[in-house]
């Protein structure tokens, strides 16, 4: 009975390591077909074997601008690299926003263009009086004003209308003379003499015509104005007497007039003579006067650090007068192909000037562009743009906006983690754990510390630099710490560390 029952359990030993063997060759086999895990599917794409999802390179978080085209243990740290999927857009820059939220936003494309354009500024100018077109009204005898027709200054005067009357009692004897001299019936050659001499005492030929005609002496003469315009300057009253050479009118034509303007420091070298202007009125801008730069004036005004310039404007229609503040686009002769963006699609921030421009994937990106002037409705581009790119016309505030939330909320998320999983310093760039010192050096300290869920972080081993050789001198090898920590350009630099609870 008992040699039976041995058998039996020899028997079952057999059965069991059999049926081992054949499990374990069944399992070799199926591995050996399976093979390793695949990381590229048919087409080369690179797939990550937990998700199935495109990867287009795994990193790791602490050196984010190395790249590695297959899994693994990061060289830098004691962690697994990570794969940055296609799918988030990890390595495309820009945003992408859904269509029917662009249509919500109301946003607009436009496209760059490159068109002629003439060199062009604008500037603000004020009229002045033409002094080129400003006439003297002097008196070439002595006498008396007997009567004044302008009778104020800036009034307004036609062309040969009167302006003064002279009575002249120097001219009577010589007129006298004259009269004798024909009555008596003296030769031409006395007549002519007689003649000769009132030429020279001023007498004008229609005054000596006059006194032919009528047989009396002339004792008055009256002054016209030579130019359509307004008295500028009066300088006599009735009564006065007036001596040979005195002005008595200043009289300023504003058929023509001038147009100062005030071109800025910087656009100096672009001004040249004969550069066309077209002129609005500030108070009506329906109103064009046309004119070109007559001359620069060789000064710089030290207040306002602008140049001026002089313009030659019609105003044969007297809508214009002396003092009025005018609007003016300046244009050269010639024009020059230039790229060109709608000035609506400019974002100016003070510092610099940004458009968003759509690329060929539908991703929207911020482009830093340098501008030049203006050209209507657009705006040369200098660079930052190509010919035929797409640029947002309107509602890129909304999109700046919208492509800053999707920045900040996901850190906003992980702060909020961070506060209920870890304390977090006080500083909003510091960041907290614990861990163990595992190296220590003048330089740096090595810690294999837990997770810090606001950087993305799991369990690592990883060195931070000291703020100096003299830091944290009572930290040894072995010590289970609390630290602190934080970013700067060179890495993760120590602020603080102090032995965990429990530890000397």
């Amino acid at each position: 009975m008992n040699k039976k029952t041995l058998m039996r359990a020899a028997l079952s030993l057999c059965i069991a390591t059999l049926l081992l063997g054949a499990g374990y060759l069944a399992g070799s086999q199926r591995a050996e077909v399976a093979g390793p895990a695949r990381t590229v599917n048919a087409h080369g794409d690179k797939i990550d074997p937990k998700t199935g999802r495109k990867v287009l390179y795994w990193h790791d978080p602490m050196v984010p601008t190395q790249h590695f085209d297959k899994p693994g243990k990061s060289p830098f740290m004691d962690m697994q690299l990570e794969p940055v999927f296609a799918d988030e857009g990890g390595g495309a820059p820009g945003i992408t926003i859904d269509p029917a939220v662009q249509h919500n936003l109301g946003v607009r494309y436009a496209k760059v263009r490159r068109q002629d354009v003439q060199q062009a500024f604008d500037a603000v100018g004020t009229t002045q009086y033409d002094e080129s077109r400003t006439n003297l009204v002097e008196t070439r005898v002595a006498g008396y004003i007997e009567h004044l027709y302008a009778s104020a200054p800036m009034q307004r005067i036609n062309k040969g209308a009167p302006i003064v009357s002279l009575f002249v009692p120097d001219w009577i004897a010589p007129q006298e003379e004259y009269l004798a001299l024909r009555r008596s019936g003296t030769d031409d050659g006395m007549l002519e003499a007689a003649r000769a001499r009132m030429r020279a005492i001023s007498i004008p030929d229609r005054v000596v015509a006059d006194l032919e005609r009528t047989g009396k002496a002339q004792t008055h003469i009256t002054l016209f104005s030579p130019e359509t315009g307004v008295v500028s300057e009066l300088k006599v009253r009735n009564g006065a007497m007036v001596i040979p050479g005195q002005t008595l009118v200043k009289v300023a034509g504003l058929s023509k007039i001038w147009l100062i303007i005030e071109v800025p420091e910087a656009l100096a070298l672009q001004v040249q003579t004969g550069m066309s202007a077209d002129a609005t009125f500030s108070g009506d801008a329906t109103h064009h006067f046309q004119g070109r730069i007559r001359e620069i004036l060789p000064t710089i005004n030290a207040s306002s650090r602008t140049l001026q310039a002089r313009l030659e404007i019609d105003n044969a229609a007297g809508k214009l007068t002396p003092g009025m503040l005018m609007r003016v686009r300046v244009s050269g002769q010639q024009s020059s192909s230039r790229l060109t963006v709608p000035s609506e699609a400019i974002i100016t921030t003070g510092k610099r000037s940004i458009v968003i421009v759509k690329r060929d994937d539908d991703r929207l990106q911020p482009a830093e562009v340098t501008l030049g002037g203006d050209v209507g409705d657009e705006t040369e581009v200098l660079s930052g743009l190509n010919d035929g790119d797409t640029v947002v016309a309107s509602g890129q505030f909304l999109i700046d906006s919208e492509a800053s939330l999707k920045s900040i909320l996901p850190r906003l998320a992980s702060n909020a983690s961070t506060s209920t999983a870890e304390p977090k310093s006080a500083a909003a760039d510091t960041y907290e754990t614990t861990g163990k010192v595992e190296q220590v050096t003048a330089d740096d300290m090595t810690f294999s510390h837990q997770p810090v869920p606001a950087l993305g972080w799991g369990n690592m081993t990883m060195a931070f630099s000291k703020p100096s050789t003299a830091a944290f001198p009572g930290i040894q090898v072995g010590d289970s710490v609390r630290f602190v920590f934080k970013r700067t350009e060179a890495g993760y630099e120590l602020t603080d560390v102090t032995p965990a609870r429990g530890d000397k």
